[in-house]
């Protein structure tokens, strides 16, 4: 599995951090996090482009490229208070979608046997799959849960006559007994689809699904720590998958099915921010940026900022249980 470099655009590595070969463990033996792009699109129902993905989520800052990004709240530099390494893409073929997520299940294994955190830059949303799949290989099955940001349940189950695309992946982590049903925690649901036989399966799985109607009338805050409480329980981390829909389109409108009625931007990384200060995250993936129909790069910019977010915060976990301390987020920025 040499490295493949970028299989859409320039061989460019998260806003500058150092390259890995997941050929050479030696290359990633010390990482923390190690970034893999998935720029497939092999799975979408509608509109294509999120193979283009990982090469967007990369470089739309407006900042240097020089691995290095201090957070203004969180006073952590994610790119360097962690050891974050790029990968590269997987080759995935665009054609050949079972060994297309076979070879990003294989990459993302490697990295979980490393013992660094593997974020992957998506890509449609049937990567979650392999992804999620991939870490649960190396901690055990039925040990990992799941918090999946998304404006659909994405647990259909055949799709234009396929087991594979990516309103399914959920479905299919659940069948293969990866994954619990009942540590599956769905946020920011809502529009047109599925329709009842879906929702049955999902219920009869104990899956825990918020639709936006519940979010709006209990509020974010409590829906998430709801969701903390049952994602813990007898497992041992958390896998985070954010379909970029989550967001109202907006905020997001670069992605394939875009679905109005979402999450602001804000609401998106605050609760990414919370999610890795609070939880044993041990996988991200970011998902359906899709910069044809993007404008002014907004969505890969939010989808940029998940990233860093999420390095953010796991920084700042690791610094207070080093430290004894406690990020405080109610202080003002200069009282440190």
């Amino acid at each position: 599995m040499a490295r493949y470099g970028a299989q859409f655009g320039p061989d460019v590595t998260f806003l500058g951090v150092e390259r890995c070969d997941l050929d050479d463990e030696a290359t990633y033996a010390d990482a923390d996090v190690v970034v893999v792009g998935a720029p497939f699109d092999g799975g979408t129902s509608h509109r294509p482009g999120t193979r283009f993905g990982p090469q967007a989520i990369r470089t739309t800052d407006y900042l240097g490229h020089d691995g290095s990004r201090p957070s203004l709240a969180l006073r952590t530099d994610g790119l360097r208070d962690l050891r974050v390494l790029d990968a590269g893409d997987v080759e995935m073929p665009p054609g050949d979608i079972e060994r297309a997520l076979g070879a990003l299940e294989a990459a993302v294994e490697k990295v979980a046997r490393a013992g660094a955190i593997p974020v992957v830059l998506g890509g449609d949303h049937s990567i979650a799959f392999p992804d999620a799949k991939g870490v649960a290989n190396v901690l055990g099955h039925g040990r990992v849960s799941m918090i999946h940001f998304d404006a659909h349940a994405d647990t259909g189950d055949i799709e234009f006559g396929s087991l594979w695309g990516h309103g399914q992946p959920m479905r299919r982590l659940i069948e293969s007994g990866a994954l619990r049903g009942d540590r599956f925690l769905q946020v920011g649901l809502r529009g047109y689809w599925p329709g009842p036989e879906t929702l049955d399966w999902m219920a009869a799985q104990s899956m825990r699904s918020y639709e936006m109607t519940e979010i709006g009338h209990r509020g974010l805050e409590a829906c998430l720590t709801e969701a903390f409480a049952i994602a813990t329980d007898e497992c041992d981390g958390v896998f985070l998958s954010v379909d970029i829909d989550v967001c109202d389109p907006g905020h997001a409108p670069g992605t394939g099915t875009p679905e109005p009625g979402g999450l602001s931007a804000r609401e998106l990384l605050d609760a990414v921010r919370r999610i890795c200060l609070e939880l044993p995250v041990v996988g991200v993936d970011v998902v359906e940026v899709s910069p044809p129909y993007d404008h002014a790069d907004i969505t890969a910019a939010l989808a940029n900022r998940v990233v860093l977010e999420a390095l953010s915060a796991i920084a700042r976990k690791r610094r207070d249980e080093r430290d004894g301390t406690a990020w405080e987020p109610g202080r003002p920025l200069l009282d440190r």
